[in-house]
């Protein structure tokens, strides 16, 4: 060994001491998104998941690996991924959302599990109990029966003479039994006529509806989760086909042509996600952490959908509205 290349070896040797024992030999983390969506790296939900990541010191090629897992809208899809998913060995895997977390829990899979989920995780079972989920599974849950008066009344502000309201849901949907009784007693509580509409398919969702317009409801809520997630675009051509508005849980539905929303902040509650990742990262076991809902919600309000059903929204809601779409 030269001179040159003797000093350059102690000059990495002095600075390699430099370096704290634990950084030297530190772990890359491995964390598998799963969601039932087409892949999209620049889905608001992936994106708000990785910013809450970085704010909490988890850098994506510096000390964790975010490996992406997409079904392409196929639930069977996502059933056959399962053992590549495990077979990953990710230290966590994050199920964005109910059609991500059920296949994971059908297989058995034996690794830790944060989700979201938008009905209640209880009956749903995807834990034993909110404050102490007692399994592999912990994360936050969309599900929230306060909310369901508010919409109501955010469109009977909307239609001063409404009169008969139509529920749609789902009827597999942990909690819908639940929700439909808190809409109904909503609703008896507003002197609105009601009935409800399950669907389980876009065709059974498409007959809901010519039975809804026979009906002559004035208005729609639609519960969130199932086929108003997968469908929000069938629900506002079929709104304004027949001058019906709807109001639902989650922005994008409003962002789909529908009238209105208010529910949580979805994006916001996907940054929280990092949150539980990072405690299971660093050895909590999720069997421990409790089950959350959304802190934080927004009303949306689609005006050009308004102007499209001949609506005019009070200036005093618009006022309230945390987005309106113009």
């Amino acid at each position: 060994m030269d001179r040159r290349t003797a000093c350059l070896a102690l000059a990495a040797l002095a600075l390699l001491a430099t370096i704290p024992a634990g950084a030297q030999n530190q772990r890359i983390a491995r964390v598998a998104w799963v969601s039932i969506d087409r892949a999209d790296p620049e889905s608001p939900f992936l994106l708000g998941f990785r910013s809450g990541m970085r704010g909490l010191g988890w850098i994506e090629g510096q000390n964790v690996v975010i490996d992406t897992w997409w079904a392409d809208g196929s639930a069977e899809r996502l059933k056959k991924l399962v053992p590549d998913i495990v077979a990953s060995r990710p230290d966590v895997i994050v199920a964005a959302g109910g059609p991500a977390v059920r296949p994971l829990i059908d297989a058995d899979v034996p690794l830790p599990v944060v989700f979201t989920f938008s009905a209640d995780v209880v009956l749903g079972k995807l834990v034993h109990d909110w404050a102490q989920p007692g399994v592999n599974r912990t994360g936050i849950s969309f599900f929230s029966l306060e909310l369901v008066p508010k919409r109501l009344e955010l469109m009977k502000e909307v239609l001063p003479g409404m009169k008969r309201v139509a529920l749609v849901g789902w009827p597999p949907h942990a909690g819908e039994l639940l929700e439909l009784e808190a809409a109904r007693t909503a609703a008896e509580k507003l002197g609105l006529q009601h009935r409800y509409w399950g669907a389980n398919t876009a065709a059974e969702l498409d007959a809901a509806f010519e039975a809804i317009a026979h009906w002559n409801a004035d208005a729609i809520l639609a519960f969130a989760g199932g086929i108003t997630a997968a469908h929000p675009e069938r629900f506002a051509a079929f709104s304004i086909r027949r001058r019906i508005p709807a109001v639902s849980a989650w922005a994008v539905f409003a962002e789909a042509g529908n009238l209105m929303t208010y529910g949580p902040l979805l994006r916001e509650c996907y940054v929280r996600l990092a949150w539980y990742v990072d405690r299971v990262l660093k050895g909590a076991n999720p069997s421990d952490i409790p089950v959350e809902r959304p802190m934080r919600f927004e009303l949306v309000i689609n005006l050009k959908t308004a102007k499209a059903l001949g609506l005019t929204i009070p200036r005093s809601l618009l006022l309230r509205a945390d987005e309106v779409i113009r």
